[in-house]
């Protein structure tokens, strides 16, 4: 919890008055049971209407003044503890952005929507709790005890002996409760990630009737997550009872005990009232203090996994060459020099022993079955990932040297799965070029070949596109997707199977398009032979490493993995028109 106070520090004013005005309407209760005493022993033992009406005028004006200090502590505590929290989402968010691949794989998406949401909205609580309880409580208790021996060192020594249990009571059940609250954040990531799963895939669990199966998976969950909540919800609710029994067995001792010392002449009447008063404040101050402890442990716990996304380290940073512009030797756009990489866990290298050049203005085709390492070879490019052995270059420098944003501003990239985002398809294009006008849009939509997407929409470019983009087709989502990378005018264009969903004719006008446009680099992943068959050189992949490199034709004679992917495909007839 002390790494995240860093993010009070814009509100260290709030943070020292909240709990001062707390203090403050702490003093004023503390009063009251000598005031109570007072009207007690001095105006109704002597009958004494005006000395009780101005003891009570006097109540009055305590009672409104630890109103008005409630109230502004409340305020402060509560502006401290949103801008607490606000600050804390922010640096999250950032630093999540700050990861690579790597990270966010291992961690989970499920997780880190958790801890960004529930698990920090639960620290935020316990911030603002602990800003208005935590001085007030103690010095409450403390303030009770000192106060019960100003009247009588007897019978303080009641309270010498209630509050030490008191506080070990609340002590254990904290020390128990912390290690279940992490484990029922860890049920609740798993109910978050069965329904994320449920929602994304509720087309495909719909067609195969699995409704059912879900329900009872999702269940099993639920009912796990129920059964921890209600082991710590047990837990916790002991902390009420156990202080009410020992706080009212301290109460009958002081009445007890008290009376004897009244009836020997010892103390009064209204100082026997005060203790009792007093031991009553101990009860709400603890009761409160309870309260603050149950949400403190869940804050702590949440805090934990809060600084464990924080400890997660990314492993893409940026390099610590100059930002400007290295000089390009040659015509060499992008080079692979004998790379291997593996993924992070994984004993195995998804691709191996990479070693080939491109040119500037090239098509590179780039084909093999599924798992050959097409995608993880043009995720190298980018720097999604970092290579195990060698080094890949982009403009004649190792892509590890370049500011990371300097890089992927050279390059368009398309993924698999076509994503848009809620807004506009105008909002959709401009996430590549946040300058692009409206004709620079609209040329790289036509050369996308989705013109017809945005004229057949009677409100063109401001057409609303729903979450994930699930009001457009699924060919339609991949030639947006496509033209949002060309708004970019990259100098690399990598097209990770992106046109799986598109017809061949559409396909083909796509790849004339493509090949079009002057002096950009253009990676074409796919598995079909057909759209790759023009390139100006084909990457055959087979097992993580190259079986060839080299045109459709030379491919046909030298090849026999290309030969058969396109036999397979097409028949020989189709394969020699091409050839």
């Amino acid at each position: 919890m002390r790494k995240l106070l860093k993010y009070l520090n814009d509100y260290k004013k709030e943070s020292i008055i909240g709990p001062l005005f707390k203090l403050l309407e702490a003093c004023f209760e503390l009063v009251v049971p000598l005031i109570m005493a007072n009207m007690i022993d001095i105006g109704i033992r002597n009958r004494d209407t005006a000395y009780i009406l101005k003891m009570g005028s006097v109540l009055i004006l305590f009672a409104v003044l630890g109103l008005a200090c409630s109230l502004t502590a409340q305020y402060f505590a509560a502006k401290a503890s949103v801008g607490f929290g606000t600050a804390l989402r922010h640096d999250m968010f950032r630093h999540i952005q700050s990861l690579s691949y790597a990270e966010i794989d291992r961690a989970g998406s499920s997780t880190l929507v958790t801890r960004i949401t529930s698990d920090i909205n639960q620290v935020q609580s316990g911030v603002n709790l602990v800003l208005r309880l935590f001085l007030r409580s103690p010095f409450i208790v403390i303030g009770a005890m000192i106060m019960a021996f100003t009247i009588s060192v007897k019978l303080a020594l009641i309270f010498v002996i209630a509050v030490p249990l008191l506080s070990l009571v609340i002590y254990g059940i904290m020390v128990v409760s912390i290690p279940l609250y992490r484990q029922v954040q860890r049920w609740l990531d798993r109910i978050l990630l069965s329904t994320r799963e449920n929602l994304e895939g509720i087309r495909v669990i719909r067609a195969f009737g699995m409704q059912r199966r879900e329900r009872d998976a999702f269940k099993k969950e639920n009912t796990r997550y129920l059964a921890a909540q209600m082991l710590v919800g047990k837990i916790s609710a002991l902390l009420n009872p156990a202080t009410y029994i020992i706080v009212n067995a301290a109460t009958i001792a002081i009445v007890w005990f008290g009376g004897r010392e009244t009836y020997a002449g010892g103390i009064t009447q209204g100082e026997v009232i005060a203790l009792v008063n007093y031991m009553t404040q101990i009860l709400t101050a603890l009761v409160a203090l309870s309260n603050l402890i149950v949400s403190f442990t869940k804050a702590l716990a949440c805090a934990n996994r809060v600084n464990e996304v924080f400890a997660l380290e990314p492993s893409i940073r940026d390099g610590e060459g100059d930002v400007e512009e290295a000089e390009n030797s040659g015509e060499e756009t992008a080079a692979f020099h004998q790379v291997s990489f593996a993924y992070p866990d994984s004993k195995v290298y998804a691709v191996t022993g990479l070693d080939f050049s491109v040119k500037k203005g090239e098509m590179i085709g780039i084909i093999g079955g599924t798992g050959s390492g097409k995608s993880t070879l043009v995720q190298l490019i980018p720097r999604f990932y970092d290579v195990a052995e060698g080094s890949v270059t982009v403009g004649g420098r190792d892509v590890r040297t370049y500011k990371i944003d300097q890089l992927r501003q050279k390059i368009g990239m398309v993924p698999q799965r076509a994503v848009l985002f809620r807004g506009t398809i105008r909002d959709n294009m401009k996430m590549g070029n946040e300058q692009a006008d409206d004709e620079a849009i609209m040329e790289a939509i036509r050369t996308a070949q989705a013109l017809e997407v945005v004229e057949g929409k009677p409100d063109g470019l401001d057409t609303m596109i729903s979450e994930g983009g699930k009001n457009l087709s699924g060919g339609q989502r991949q030639r947006l997707t496509i033209a949002r990378a060309l708004v970019r005018k990259p100098e690399i264009l990598i097209l990770d199977d992106s046109a799986s969903a598109l017809d061949f004719a559409t396909d083909a006008r796509l790849r004339r398009a493509v090949r079009e446009l002057k002096d950009m680099t253009v990676f074409v992943v796919s598995q079909r032979a057909a759209s790759v068959m023009q390139a100006d050189r084909i990457i055959v992949m087979d097992d993580g490493k190259i079986a060839g490199i080299g045109t459709h034709e030379e491919l046909m004679a030298n090849c026999q993995v290309y030969k058969e992917i396109c036999l397979s495909q097409l028949s020989e007839q189709e394969v020699g028109q091409h050839a």
